[in-house]
């Protein structure tokens, strides 16, 4: 690391726990901020793409993902300081946690949790805690969080959840009395909050915008109550009192354009599976293949013919199983792609676009368990037939990390 930049603003939203309202929270300052003119980079810790696909509908900015557990600390300030200083520079940055403050990859260190983003890029943390029925309790709640590490720089708390005025009269005197944080914001418990859950959490926000009536008016709604339950000047003061930042000494995006520096090549095209059923990607790696000289070519293998002239497909994830009737029904899709396989064109598929591009996807198998808010009919149907093999969706639910090895 070399010389220091100025600092950015910057404020990380973490959480009591998962479910806790991090997110509708993080979406809705977001939304204020970008509403009083502000260029908000979002970021989320952790292997998250749906979080991540509401706020770059938001800032109109691509949210940047950070990983204490995948990425060291010299790719996670790479990662930051690359978003910050893209697409104009950015006037504030929201960092959304995953889960607990403290939750990680282990029991005992700190790795892969919110906490050890919040120390590597020395931000100050907002706490929202789920008040839900405790008032008093409020303050032990919070004087745990903010005791048990005191490395991490908690700075405030907002209180979601809230019955009435009373309850949230005896939390805020009692986190401010016992803890000296302030309370900067009481969100009250409000239907209108809520947004359309799945298996793996939100719905992704390219798929609100085009199928959940009233999409639009509840991402409106939810900036409404978050202008009035949150001191967005406070929060502000707090983004702007942190300390600059090492620069990296060289940068991952740093690439000369063009694959090779012997001999010119053409711009290589390479298709991306984008719609409904497959939008999870990070941008970062967007990035890096226009940096090296690429060119993105979207596509929906849900509605569209294959483009032509490509050099090469990306498929990444999403809910294949959701939308399984309709990926068979584009046979033409699914033709091309295995044709294009066959011929030897290099495909990148990953999660949902690698159970795409097997022989067949059975749903709603007979197990244990139950996805939230998603009902699967017991079925099979035929897919892109490229790679030999069956994906099975059934009901249990398994979200972690996993080290494989290829022999």
């Amino acid at each position: 690391m070399n010389q220091k930049r100025a600092p950015l603003p910057r404020i990380l939203i973490s959480a009591d726990r998962s479910s806790s309202g991090k997110t509708t929270i993080s979406m809705g300052l977001m939304a204020a901020l970008a509403s009083r003119g502000f260029k908000v980079q979002p970021f989320k810790v952790a292997l998250d793409y749906i979080d991540s696909s509401y706020h770059s509908e938001i800032t109109g900015r691509a949210c940047r993902n950070l990983d204490g557990y995948l990425m060291d600390k010299t790719k996670i300030l790479d990662v930051y300081t690359h978003a910050c200083t893209a697409a104009g520079g950015a006037d504030i940055a929201i960092i959304e946690g995953v889960r607990g403050l403290y939750e990680g990859f282990e029991s005992l260190s700190e790795l892969g949790s919110t906490a050890q983003i919040a120390k590597i890029l020395a931000c100050p943390v907002v706490l929202v805690l789920n008040a839900r029925s405790i008032t008093r309790s409020c303050a032990a709640l919070v004087n745990g969080y903010k005791n048990f590490d005191p490395d991490v720089q908690l700075a405030g708390v907002i209180l979601n959840n809230v019955g009435g005025k009373r309850h949230a009269k005896k939390a805020k005197e009692a986190i401010e009395h016992y803890t000296e944080l302030p309370v900067i914001g009481i969100i009250p418990r409000a239907p209108s909050m809520q947004i359309s859950m799945r298996h793996l959490g939100l719905v992704p926000a390219l798929e609100g915008r085009r199928r959940i009536e009233g999409f639009e008016k509840r991402l409106i709604e939810i900036e409404k109550i978050i202008n009035k339950g949150i001191d967005i000047d406070r929060l502000l003061e707090i983004a702007k009192a942190t300390k600059a930042l090492p620069a990296p000494k060289s940068s991952v995006f740093s690439i000369k354009k063009g694959i090779g520096e012997a001999k010119e090549l053409e711009k290589p095209k390479i298709g991306l599976a984008l719609d409904e059923a497959f939008n999870f990607y990070y941008r970062d790696n967007l990035d890096l293949l226009e940096l090296a000289g690429a060119e993105i070519i979207p596509f929906s293998p849900l509605k569209d013919s294959l483009p032509t002239e490509l050099d090469g497909l990306y498929i990444g994830g999403g809910y294949p199983e959701l939308f399984a009737a309709e990926l068979e029904a584009n046979r033409a899709m699914r033709k091309a792609i295995k044709a294009a396989s066959e011929a030897g064109m290099p495909i990148y598929a990953e999660c949902g676009g690698l159970m795409y591009l097997t022989e067949k996807l059975s749903t709603s198998l007979p197990e244990k368990g139950s996805f939230q808010e998603t009902n699967l009919s017991k079925a099979t149907y035929a897919m892109v037939g490229a790679l030999p093999g069956h994906a099975v969706m059934g009901k249990k639910r398994i979200v972690s990390y996993n080290i494989g090895t290829i022999k």
